[in-house]
């Protein structure tokens, strides 16, 4: 805005001189050319990517929605890091999303920083605060506009038991994101624990999660043998 000689509606400001502004944001396709929303999002990305300098300001909105959750989680990191650990194309950049797991960034990244709008929620409603914080959102609040658009109560309710079935689902057994583990070394030198899970790593052994989950202290004789039996079937069919 300065430098186009606009008004700056701040007290003061040091922003370095900027050759050019990348975009990717909103959704729309070309069909006429046989182009999906997804491929026209990553079209402009390639662009952006392909075409950005140190100079350049890049605002980035939802790269990867336009597809499955893995895939487009997995571009959304890509991108980013590409950005991050490029140096021709480490531009200043504005990268909104809600895969929720891209916060994870900031510790990984030394110069991410996480960003969020303030919200409060007041009787099953939320407002907008209109205030920009340090730090990340704990959730998304999409089944609260999905209500505000209309959606029968019926739908709204189960979605927020999915919702909350997956949640359950998100965290490693010691309580952190499940794609932290898949990351190098934090920034300042703190490493994650190598038992921590992958957000790609399959799921734990049932037979193995019974044995950690039974409290063999509290079993009767006979309770323990006929644990011990259900595993042998489960193990041995």
């Amino acid at each position: 805005m300065a430098q186009a000689g606009s008004f700056v509606p701040a007290a003061e400001a040091e922003v370095g001189l900027v050759d050019r502004i990348f975009s990717r944001v909103g959704a729309s396709d070309n069909l006429a050319r046989g182009q999906s929303t997804f491929l026209v999002e990553m079209i402009e990305t390639a662009n952006i990517l392909n075409n950005a300098t140190v100079r350049s300001i890049i605002l980035l909105d939802e790269v990867g929605r336009g597809t499955s959750t893995f895939d487009g989680l997995s571009i959304a990191w890509s991108v980013a890091e590409y950005l991050h650990d490029t140096p021709a194309v480490a531009a200043r950049t504005l990268f909104a999303t809600h895969y929720h797991e891209m916060i994870e960034l900031a510790i990984l990244k030394p110069r991410v920083c996480n960003l969020t709008m303030a919200v409060r929620e007041w009787n099953d409603t939320i407002v907008f605060l209109r205030r920009v914080l340090e730090g990340a959102a704990d959730r998304s609040y999409g089944i609260h506009v999905a209500r505000l658009a209309g959606l029968p109560r019926e739908v709204i309710e189960r979605a927020r038991e999915v919702l909350a079935n997956l949640e359950r689902e998100e965290l490693s057994k010691d309580g952190r994101p499940k794609l932290a583990g898949a990351a190098g070394p934090a920034a300042g030198g703190v490493t994650p624990a190598p038992a921590q899970l992958g957000l790609f790593a399959p799921a734990e052994d049932p037979i193995l999660a019974a044995v950690r989950e039974a409290r063999i202290d509290q079993m009767t004789p006979i309770e323990a043998l006929n644990f011990l039996a259900d595993l042998k079937k489960r193990l041995l069919p």
